[in-house]
């Protein structure tokens, strides 16, 4: 499941966007298929996606304290 970096622009950039829903269709088929293929941004989306789960947890008042 790795892809030679030449095959496909990494898609780093585009995860946070792609976790929130926030791509137009062309580029989050993109970022889905790059992420079948290269296990380093694929891991870097388990990253982005889990912190995005935390974030939804907090509550106002922790972001005061």
């Amino acid at each position: 499941m790795s892809a030679e970096p030449g095959d496909d622009p990494h898609v780093r950039l585009l995860l946070g966007a792609y976790v929130l829903d926030a791509l137009d269709a062309q580029d989050t088929c993109r970022v889905a298929r790059h992420l079948q293929l290269c296990d380093a941004c694929a891991r870097d989306y388990v990253e982005v996606a889990e912190a995005s789960a935390l974030l939804a947890l907090l509550r106002t008042e922790d972001l005061r304290e």
